[in-house]
């Protein structure tokens, strides 16, 4: 049996109070997905360099695999499992928005919600009280994931970026994700979604009456190509 020595730690995750006794090396990510479960968080490079484990830390966003589960006491921490809007706030709902394999069932069943609303492992079942974030919804709209790996990375981070510029530019949105990075998507419709993302922020209601996707798309693109914010097709 190791005699490695115990930490004691209590933070936020998600809304809810974790306490727990951890080894001071225990890496943020490895807490998260090991000890309690939350596997929406993907490790890739183990480096701090792809972004796939981005978490975010009192609002702000953190790489996970570079951060002690010990630095983390007494702080907020929001993983991609805690962006979807449950009303109740049910931690049940884990993996909404994780970005995978599977389909969620959200009471009405919505097929198009595959892979920003499954956990990679198993269904979501959210009995119809989950309503996907602004950031996930636009990640939905503009099919901006193709393998999901990098997904909530880029969703934990978009979140917080939408929070310092609600209104980003072309420019600005690819500057926002600029740290993430993807293997599949070429970012092109990953910055369609950070615009989508912007404007469903501004007009909730938009997100409950989800319009036609490549409508709302499309002429978000064309307000923000309008004002000269480059970007190829």
């Amino acid at each position: 049996m190791s005699g490695e020595e115990l930490f004691e730690v209590r933070l936020r995750v998600n809304g809810v109070v974790r306490e727990a006794r951890v080894p001071a090396r225990r890496l943020l990510s490895d807490f998260l997905r090991h000890d309690l479960g939350l596997t929406g968080t993907h490790v890739g490079c183990e480096h701090g360099v792809c972004g796939a484990c981005t978490v975010l830390v009192d609002g702000a966003p953190a790489r996970s695999c570079l951060m002690l589960a010990v630095t983390a006491d007494n702080c907020e921490i929001t993983t991609v499992e805690g962006l979807a809007e449950t009303g109740g706030g049910a931690p049940g709902n884990r993996g909404v928005a994780a970005g995978g394999e599977g389909l969620a069932e959200t009471g009405g069943g919505a097929p198009g919600n595959r892979g920003v609303a499954a956990g990679g492992e198993g269904l979501a079942e959210t009995g119809g009280s989950a309503r996907l974030s602004p950031v996930q919804q636009a990640f939905n709209d503009c099919h901006a994931l193709q393998c999901g790996f990098c997904t909530p990375g880029f969703l934990t981070t978009i979140t917080a970026g939408l929070r310092e510029n609600p209104d980003p530019t072309d420019d600005e949105a690819r500057e926002m994700v600029s740290g993430n990075l993807c293997r599949c998507t070429g970012y092109q419709n990953i910055v369609k979604a950070v615009l989508r993302a912007a404007e469903l922020s501004a007009h909730p209601e938009v997100v409950r009456a989800s319009p036609p996707p490549a409508a709302a798309t499309h002429g978000q693109l064309r307000r923000g190509r309008g004002s000269g914010g480059g970007g190829g097709s």
